[in-house]
């Protein structure tokens, strides 16, 4: 024991820590502080590797954003001017004929609205309605009635496909078909960007506002896979007209716009101050209803937004 404690004694610096050490390297780093102390967690260590991983990830996209600018810089004023310069054929229509709609509110005549059609910008559309509105079709929209009352415009429900309207149709050769319209639409809707259906203008359904858009699915056709759309629901044969009292973009992708109202605006709100159905959409029931495919929740679907009043068109025709 003895000769244990005096070889402890006469080696003491065996148990005290170096004076003099070798200096280590200072990271400059503000990630790793704690690295001086020689002691990191695991945590801290991950999470300053992620922040210099997103510093790194970040310089390169603006590297990568800048390259791309200095590259491409006449295609990004052209895309500028091209929506500050909208085409002025489509602010700028000019109505050739004028039509008149005799409106009565439950047998009540309420007023007279004219409306002037764009012959020359929407040859079809306009032929079409004011064929229509003339009687020249065999048809005509006299005793008809508006069946939906929206906050921004009023829908009125246009001829039927079947029974009289259709045989009627048939007699005099016209054809009630949408085709010709759905096109026209869809030069109109690439041709002139932003809102279409403005405040006062006159439009012909394309396809049901209400309806959801086409599903895309994949169809084998001569031993390839091609994506087609799948359309649900049918859509309006074209006769079917709304008016709108605001601005309505959601009619946009579902109407084509055919003139504009140029007298009897007073008339068209007053249509719109008529009371309707409420909508019961929120309702849980009709919600699991509709989603199971019930019958009875698409019958209810149809009555929302009409009115309780009868809302009709009492004579029409054509003014030049």
């Amino acid at each position: 024991m003895l000769q244990n404690l005096k070889f402890l004694q006469s080696t003491p610096q065996l148990l005290q820590p170096p004076t003099s050490a070798a200096p280590l390297p200072q990271l400059h780093s503000t990630c790793f502080p704690i690295l001086k102390q020689f002691k990191i967690s695991r945590r801290e260590l991950t999470i300053c590797s992620n922040s210099s991983l997103l510093l790194l990830l970040g310089s390169q996209a603006l590297e990568s954003k800048a390259k791309a600018e200095e590259s491409s810089p006449n295609d990004n004023q052209q895309k500028e001017e091209n929506v500050a310069t909208p085409n002025p054929n489509c602010s700028n229509k000019v109505p050739t004929k004028r039509a008149f709609l005799d409106i009565a509110i439950d047998g009540e005549p309420v007023g007279r609205i004219v409306i002037g059609l764009y012959g020359d910008d929407v040859p079809v559309g306009a032929a079409r309605f004011g064929s229509i509105v003339s009687g020249a079709a065999g048809i005509s929209y006299r005793r008809k009635e508006f069946v939906k009352i929206m906050p921004n415009y009023v829908q009125h429900g246009g001829l039927r496909s079947y029974g009289v309207d259709a045989e009627l149709a048939k007699r005099s050769g016209s054809n009630l078909a949408v085709e010709n319209l759905r096109e026209e639409w869809e030069r109109e809707y690439e041709k002139c960007p932003g809102v279409k259906n403005l405040a006062g203008t006159v439009s012909i359904l394309v396809r049901d506002p209400s309806k959801p858009p086409p599903k895309l699915k994949l169809v084998a056709r001569k031993g390839k896979l091609e994506i087609a759309e799948e359309e649900i629901g049918t859509d309006p044969n074209g006769t079917e007209f709304v008016i709108s009292i605001m601005d309505s973009p959601e009619l946009d992708a579902s109407a084509l716009v055919i003139g504009q109202v140029l007298d009897g605006m007073e008339v068209v709100k007053r249509i719109g101050q008529v009371k309707t159905v409420q909508e019961n959409t929120a309702s849980p029931y009709f919600r699991v209803a509709k989603l199971i495919g019930d019958k009875r929740a698409v019958v209810a679907e149809r009555g929302f937004n009409r009115p309780y009043a009868k809302v009709v068109i009492n004579n029409c025709g054509l003014m030049d």
